[in-house]
């Protein structure tokens, strides 16, 4: 893996081929500039959006005036405003996060690799990108900003996290949702090890706040095939529990179990308008970013 001063999840190859796919956003956003993304308010630019009746105080100079020549009335036009966004990258550092198959990226590298390209990619196009990391607490919490040197700090954070703790994915994303009042873009990077539906009720609240929601959820192909064939023990990461199993006894049950679980989050997500990006840490990561790259540019405007 090519490496940018020390950075090895930055692969400057990879930054380069991408580096000309806009990131778009399904919502509009609020921000602070003027910028690739649609704005739930009106201002004016180069794209016409409505009419509207003439109200004491507007701008005389978007008066229609031949539509006021045709209805003896004044109609004043208004235009799509265009604005930045800004992203949270939230990333969950728990122990399950470091299960890694032999030869493999762990989960939590693997999604290293996807945020630290989202964030160049983000803030190379005039938008703000911000990190969260955490596990059984917070441990980071690095606010949004464009300035380029700003991707200095979430790299540095990046390479400094390690997977360890138990999950408090549930709980943090209700702080988020209740922190981050204006709209933006929130994508999720973690295995999603906790029960579906109160990370359901995340997503939802999330939502309600009107905020564009993205979900990666990461697995390791072992953890989606379970191929083992011998007698294991499996050691909990986030806790010292061990078990003792003879895999051929208990496959068909866990397949069962991880199948539900995909189904409900699946199921969950189209109800709340939530993208989902089940991704396997075997798939080429500039692959994964390249097709979500790609569905995100249909949605500008």
């Amino acid at each position: 893996m090519a490496e940018r001063g020390g950075r090895t999840f930055l692969d400057p190859k990879v930054v380069a081929r991408l580096v000309q796919q806009p990131m778009g956003t399904r919502l509009p956003m609020i921000g602070s500039v003027a910028g690739l993304h649609r704005s739930p308010h009106r201002g004016s630019s180069v794209e016409f959006a409505e009419y509207r009746k003439y109200a004491p105080g507007d701008d005389i100079r978007r008066v229609d005036w031949r539509v006021y020549a045709r209805t003896d009335r004044f109609y004043v036009k208004e235009f799509e405003a265009d604005t930045n966004l800004r992203c949270y990258l939230i990333l969950d550092c728990s122990g399950s996060m470091a299960f890694r198959a032999e030869g493999r990226d762990s989960k939590l590298d693997y999604a290293k690799r996807l945020i630290a390209t989202l964030a160049y990619l983000l803030i190379h196009q005039g938008d703000a990108a911000g990190l969260v990391c955490l596990s059984d607490r917070m441990l980071w919490d690095i606010p949004p900003k464009r300035n380029p040197r700003h991707l200095q700090a979430l790299f540095d954070v990046l390479e400094e996290v390690s997977a360890r703790g138990e999950t408090a994915l549930i709980r943090s994303l209700h702080e988020v949702a209740e922190r981050v009042r204006q709209r933006a873009l929130v994508m999720i990077f973690s295995d999603f090890f906790c029960p579906a539906e109160p990370l359901l009720e995340c997503f939802q609240h999330l939502r309600f706040q009107k905020h564009d929601v993205v979900a990666f959820h990461l697995m390791d192909r072992l953890e989606l095939d379970f191929p083992f064939d011998r007698p294991m023990r499996f050691v909990d990461l986030e806790s010292p529990e061990t078990l003792l199993s003879e895999p051929a006894v208990i496959r068909d049950q866990y397949l069962k179990a991880v199948r539900a679980h995909l189904t409900a989050l699946r199921e969950g997500c189209n109800r709340f308008a939530v993208e989902l990006q089940t991704v396997a840490t075997d798939e080429n990561y500039e692959m994964v970013l390249r097709a979500f790259l790609r569905g995100r540019a249909l949605k500008i405007r």
